[in-house]
């Protein structure tokens, strides 16, 4: 291994006309990605289908076969408008709101608006009434209509809030016409407020949420942020690293590295149509910034100590390139190793970040290995190790060498510490539970989060589930039993708090006039509407149905709440055996599917781990130095996660990508290390106490200054993502910080202390 990075070194310094035109060709390239990748490549298609975790999918199900009648569906819409006013029940209050909606209907790309005034009615005659009175009406006309919209089981907590002061205006959207994305949510909420805006006395504000304004603010965020955080990331690593360095053409050489890294693995991302997902606009140019910083860090201080000692610009290039390239092809690997796990998770978005990760990583170590050394021998790296041992942290190795110092008189204690320790936060790290919620990786101060967030205090949420009963061929259709079934489920769903506003035939014919329970009145289910009928009960096909509604608080909230709703379901269907009940919808589907989020993590980790672990016995010869490994990896990652259980946070799908980014972070610092100390051994298979502790001192020396500095950096590279308003990028970042910053404590403390203590003989496994 060491002869191949050898005659890699002798190449690429040898031929460096020919490395740089390699280079030159494939950054133009590049270059070409990121303009427009159709000149090379046809259009990319992304292989994600598209997201419809916002959709209303539990919409009722379609007429009976043969049926021409459309069911009414409440809570559909590819956007909804809400509406926030006081003056909805006012003359000019309610003309300005049907301007508003005939302004919105008007639009070529609208299909249809449902809201409150086309709710059917629920009179005897079926004679068409529309909830708002004519603007010319009393103001007793307009009370009484205020009144009717709160007892329409179809309005109030559907398309009105309680409190009389929310509508919904749910729009489809005639796709055919439609030509950007400010269609469908921009022009939509502005067109209505012009058409309010005549109307002086009325004060009316708009915003819009639902499938389609969800989906658009995601990709915003993801394009506004790309830019955004490449700069911060950028500027930020160049500070620290001036500052570390004290030179200005050493710090130019190392941002070349880490820049060139991203640039590559963008125009790749745009080649193969990856470049929509959420976590690769703000995540992997920060942390392929910090990862090419890394070990530029690394193979700079390499360099600049040799030109200090009087070697030539080639020679000192060439001698770093074999002594740190091999420590940052194997970081770079077990990096690599680390985000390729998620390949294994359930989520495609999930594998599509390590996918990207993967390539971002090889792409970065080419241009480590390649940039950072011509730069040296270019004129731009003749006073390259202008500053050396100035730094602060060389002028202040000395005192963090008293750690080591410290640690090195007592192995024994501190290394059975760091096992204790490393198992105790793991056994807290598996109390964490998943959560899962719409809106994690969207812009906390979006439009469309913070109308939903509205939604769900004032409508009991956007997303809606529901309550299948079907029923055998032994209940005829009208028969009191459906209606006893469908009242059970009505009152065991309004038993729960986070259960928002259950509608179904219960409502409708409590609406009607008449007295008596729904068993009593299945009758009056003839005089309903067709379409409002067909939406909650459909004899032919011997099914029914009540909707509820679902808050965006995370999935896991609802668990209880679902499990006893099932245990009470099931208990239903015990007194009722000819009805088949069941609960259905998205939000069920991915409260069940939660314990995947925990599968994910443990295939992504364990298969890291193992592999890792593997790798490095392999390239060291030696089990013990990779069992001794395996502890100053795992404890930054079971402090975190046991910090996450301390503050009452849930495992979400964003922790399972910072695991796994974190673990092949983590590794880094360990395989220099432990790179630089076999090197220090110089293959005495049997060193004496005094000779390992030597080697371990000198190890330190040699790369403790890389060491500090790198993590340095990447405190502060993770720290920029923290500006995000996006939760997802906010965790990611702080999980990284943490991570990272107990990564050098275990690099420092409990790794000297583990190969003092048990690595005596670990050479004799060569």
């Amino acid at each position: 291994m060491f002869g191949s990075i050898g005659r890699l070194a002798d190449w690429i310094i040898g031929h460096r006309w020919w490395t740089l035109t390699l280079l030159t060709a494939w950054t133009g390239l590049m270059a070409i990605g990121h303009y427009d990748p159709r000149l090379v490549l046809p259009e990319p298609k992304s292989s994600r289908p598209p997201d419809t975790s916002a959709a209303q999918t539990d919409s009722p199900a379609p007429a009976s076969v043969g049926s021409n009648v459309s069911p009414i569906r409440v809570a559909n819409g590819d956007v909804v408008i809400v509406v926030r006013s006081d003056q909805f029940f006012t003359p000019d209050g309610a003309q300005a709101i049907r301007d508003a909606v005939a302004a919105i209907e008007a639009l070529d790309h609208v299909e249809s608006v449902f809201w409150m005034d086309e709710a059917p009615p629920l009179n005897i005659f079926g004679l068409p009434e529309p909830i708002l009175p004519g603007r010319n009406a009393s103001l007793t006309r307009y009370k009484a209509a205020k009144q009717r919209a709160l007892d329409h089981p179809l309005v109030v907590g559907q398309l009105m809030s309680a409190d009389t002061k929310t509508l919904l205006l749910m729009v489809k959207i005639d796709w055919l016409f439609v030509t950007e994305d400010a269609d469908a949510t921009d022009k939509l909420r502005d067109t209505a407020a012009a058409a309010v805006a005549k109307y002086a006395d009325v004060t009316m504000d708009f915003a819009v949420t639902g499938e389609v304004p969800i989906r658009v603010s995601r990709a915003a965020s993801t394009r506004s942020n790309e830019l955004k955080y490449q700069l911060i990331g950028y500027a930020i690593a160049l500070l620290i690293a001036f500052i570390l360095f004290r030179g200005l053409s050493s710090v130019i050489i190392v941002a070349l590295a880490p820049a060139m890294g991203v640039f590559w693995t963008l125009g790749v991302l745009h080649f193969i149509g990856l470049d929509n997902n959420p976590f690769n606009s703000v995540i992997v140019p920060v942390l392929l910034c910090m990862v090419g910083f890394t070990d530029g860090v690394h193979m700079m201080v390499q360099i600049r100590r040799h030109r200090a000692e009087g070697k030539s610009p080639s020679e000192a290039a060439r001698r770093s390139i074999r002594e740190v390239g091999l420590a940052c092809w194997i970081t770079s690997l077990t990096t690599a190793i680390g985000f390729g796990s998620l390949a294994l998770a359930h989520h495609e978005i999930v594998r599509e970040f390590g996918y990207c990760c993967v390539i971002g990583v090889l792409l970065t170590f080419i241009s480590v290995i390649t940039v950072i050394p011509l730069a040296c021998v270019s004129p731009l790296g003749r006073r390259v190790h202008s500053g050396y041992g100035r730094n602060l942290v060389d002028q202040n190795l000395g005192r963090i060498s008293e750690v080591i110092d410290f640690v090195l008189l007592r192995p024994k204690v501190i290394s059975t510490l760091a096992i204790v320790t490393t198992l105790i936060l793991g056994l807290v790290t598996l109390q964490l539970r998943p959560d899962e919620r719409l809106t994690s990786n969207m812009s906390s101060g979006s439009e469309a989060t913070m109308a939903l967030a509205h939604m769900d205090q004032v409508m009991g949420g956007l997303e809606t589930a529901a309550v299948r009963m079907q029923w055998n061929a032994n209940v005829p259709a009208g028969d009191p039993e459906i209606g006893r079934v469908a009242q059970a489920v009505d009152e065991l769903l309004r038993t729960e708090p986070l259960i928002g506003n259950p509608l179904s035939i219960v409502n409708l014919i409590a609406a009607l006039p008449g007295e008596g329970d729904t068993a009593s009145r299945m009758s009056m289910l003839e005089l309903l509407p067709p379409p409002l009928k067909q939406a909650y009960y459909r004899p032919r096909d011997r099914q029914a149905s009540v909707q509820f509604r679902i808050q965006d608080i995370g999935i896991a909230s609802y668990g209880e709440v679902f499990q006893r709703i099932e245990t009470g379901l099931a208990q239903i269907q015990a007194d009722h055996p000819d009805v088949s009940i069941s609960l259905s919808g998205d939000a069920v589907r991915r409260w069940k599917k939660l314990y995947q989020i925990v599968v994910d993590l443990a295939l992504s980790l364990g298969s890291a781990s193992i592999i890792i672990f593997v790798v490095l016995s392999i390239v060291y010869r030696s089990l013990r130095l990779g069992l001794i490994s395996v502890v100053p990896n795992l404890f930054p990652l079971a402090l975190t996660g046991g910090l996450l259980w301390v503050f009452g946070m849930s495992l979400e799908i964003v922790s399972v990508c910072a695991f796994t980014v974190c673990l092949g972070i983590a590794v880094d610092d360990t395989i220099h290390f432990l790179t630089r100390y076999q090197e220090e051994l110089g293959g005495n298979a049997s060193p004496s106490d005094a000779e390992n502790s030597g080697a371990i001192r000198r190890a330190f020396v040699g790369v403790g200054t890389a060491l500090v500095m790198t993590t340095v950096v990447l405190i502060v590279g993770f720290s920029t993502a923290l500006l995000s308003d996006a939760r997802d990028h906010q965790i990611f970042a702080m999980m990284g910080i943490l991570t990272i910053g107990s990564a050098l404590f275990a690099d420092l403390v409990f790794l000297p202390a583990m190969l003092m203590r048990f690595s005596k003989t670990s050479q004799t496994n060569r």
